[in-house]
This record gives C-alpha cells, sequence and structure tokens, in this order.
C-alpha cells in the first residue's frame, strides 16, 4: 500500500510504503493515528507503553512495552514485519536509569544513547529514541504525515469569535514568552493577561497551567480579566514527535481560566477532533486563532 501526506513545511513527502507500527503514549492522537491507518487500508501495530495508552487502543492487534523496552521493541518491529514507526501520545512519568539497564532493553551502544539523552531536555531525548530506531533500518514517520488534517490551517481565525485588540497585545507577549522557553527545551506554550506573561508551562503540560491560572484567578493573583494561551512548536522542534496540541480538554480548560481565547502556530501544531474542538470553543465564545510563526503578526 502506498499513499501521501503533506508535511509541517506544505511539502510532500515521497510515498509511505509497507506496513507502520504505531507507538502509542497516553492522549487521543495515537488513537486518531491508528484509525485513520485503517481508513487508508493499513493494519497497524500498536505498540501500547504501559501505564499510558488509551484502554480502546488494545482491542486490535497491539502488543505492550514498558517504556524503556528497547530491545523487546526492535524484536516485536522486526517479528511483525514493520517498515515505519509513529511516536504518538505523550508519557507522564520519566523512566529510571535502572530499568533501562533490565537485560533485553537493548544493545549497549543504544542504552548508552539512550541514557545519555536522560539527561536532556524532551526534545533531546524525542531526538535519541529516533536516532536509534533508524539505526535498526526503520523509518520515523511524524503523525502529521498520517493524519494531515489535524495540523493547524493557515493563519486565521477557525472560529466564529475572533481576536479584539487587546487580545492581540497578549497574543505578542505570549508568543515571545513559548518561543523563549521552546529555545531553552523547556516548554510550549505561555499565558499572557493584560499584555503580561502570567504563566509558562513546564513538564506539567498545558492543562496543569490552565488549572493554575484558574487558581490565580480565583486567589485574585490575575486582577484582569481576559488573557491568550498561545502554544507553537520549539524553535528546535523535532516536528516527527511531541508536536503541540490542543484538543476540546485545552478549550474547557481554557475557559475555567477564564481566558478570551487561543492562538497557535499554523502548520506545526495539531487540533485533535478538529469540529469538535471548534464547535466547543464557539460554544464557550473563545477565539481560536492561527499565525506564522516565522512572520510575526503585526496588525
Amino acid at each position: 500500500m502506498t499513499k501521501t501526506a503533506k508535511t509541517p513545511d506544505g511539502k510532500v513527502p515521497a510515498s509511505i510504503a509497507g506496513r507502520t507500527a504505531v507507538i502509542a503514549g497516553n492522549g487521543l492522537l495515537p488513537v486518531a493515528v491508528a484509525e485513520s491507518l485503517r481508513k487508508q487500508g493499513d493494519n497497524p501495530l500498536i505498540v501500547a507503553i504501559r501505564g499510558e495508552a488509551e484502554p480502546i487502543l488494545y482491542e486490535g492487534e497491539h502488543a505492550e512495552i514498558s517504556i524503556v523496552e528497547l530491545g523487546g521493541l526492535v524484536r516485536i518491529l522486526k517479528a511483525e514485519g514493520i517498515s515505519n514507526v509513529v511516536l504518538a501520545g505523550g508519557i507522564r512519568h520519566r523512566p529510571e536509569f535502572r530499568a533501562a539497564l533490565r537485560p533485553g532493553n537493548g544493545n549497549l551502544v543504544a542504552l548508552y544513547r539512550f541514557l545519555r539523552a536522560f539527561r536532556l531536555g524532551d526534545d533531546g531525548l524525542l531526538r535519541a529514541v529516533i536516532a536509534t530506531i533508524e539505526s535498526y533500518g526503520f523509518r520515523v514517520l511524524g503523525a502529521h504525515e498520517i493524519v494531515p488534517d489535524i495540523l493547524a490551517p493557515p493563519p486565521g481565525t477557525v472560529t466564529r469569535k475572533r481576536a479584539d485588540k487587546e487580545s492581540i497585545a497578549d497574543m505578542r507577549a505570549a508568543r515571545e514568552a513559548a518561543t523563549t522557553i521552546g529555545a531553552l527545551d523547556i516548554g510550549q506554550a505561555a499565558i499572557a493577561v493584560g499584555r503580561r506573561v502570567v504563566a509558562l508551562e513546564g513538564v506539567e503540560g498545558t492543562d496543569a497551567m490552565l488549572q493554575r491560572v484558574a487558581e490565580l484567578r480565583l486567589a485574585k493573583r490575575i486582577n484582569r480579566k481576559g488573557g491568550v494561551l498561545v502554544k507553537c512548536a520549539k524553535p528546535q522542534q523535532e516536528v516527527r514527535a511531541d508536536l503541540p496540541a490542543i484538543g476540546i480538554s485545552t478549550v474547557e480548560n481554557a475557559y475555567r481560566a477564564g481566558l478570551k481565547g487561543i492562538a497557535i502556530e499554523a502548520g506545526r501544531t495539531l487540533i485533535l477532533g478538529f469540529d469538535e474542538t471548534v464547535r466547543a470553543a464557539d460554544a464557550a465564545g473563545l477565539f481560536i486563532e492561527t499565525f506564522e510563526q516565522r512572520e510575526p503578526d503585526e496588525s
């Protein structure tokens, strides 16, 4: 089977041929990737990360491994005739060194590369994981190459409500902050209220950051109403894994945090459940704007 898809830079990659495995962490992205592959006629193998993957992913053909079972993963991929690998979904718990050193978790060269990467941020770790998988002859694809319609559309407004002048100023402040922490491999999102950055995303994730802002409002630490959540890819982002994403939960938590809207990077951010997410934003009276990171909005 052969299929094509667009990449974050708008280009069409070489044909994707062969069976695909989805290494599934938590969240809905692995589910969307698996469903898209099946609709395209593929028979994907789901490799569920123990304690992370959604229960629905266990209903089809699957295997289960811990996050550090590199040797087991390679054996599974080879036994199932896998050509392509997609890393999809989040990981709540960072693995421990001792677990990675157990017998069967990979050869010493791969383990050395993997363990060195543990000292790096998320982007460095993902790059090391991808390099290790590719060293065994597998091709690593981004989720957006399988499901291109989950990428945020070109710059514009996707909801009924548009950003007002005050929100545009908040967007600029939050974009600058999100880009800065992204360059430091800390996070991919920031929130600004009244042109002042009030929250930065860390390892806890976007939803936890939004909850923190809601608590700050209740405590009257943030006096102004409104504000904007901005999410964008890190300047050095490995686009085949961990692209920033929003979904219905993001909209719901942004509403609870009292924000006016959400701004995301066009073509390098995922919208999970696009129609449902837009409907939820419309119902909540929030805007969702997309922007081009390389050309700051001066409007």
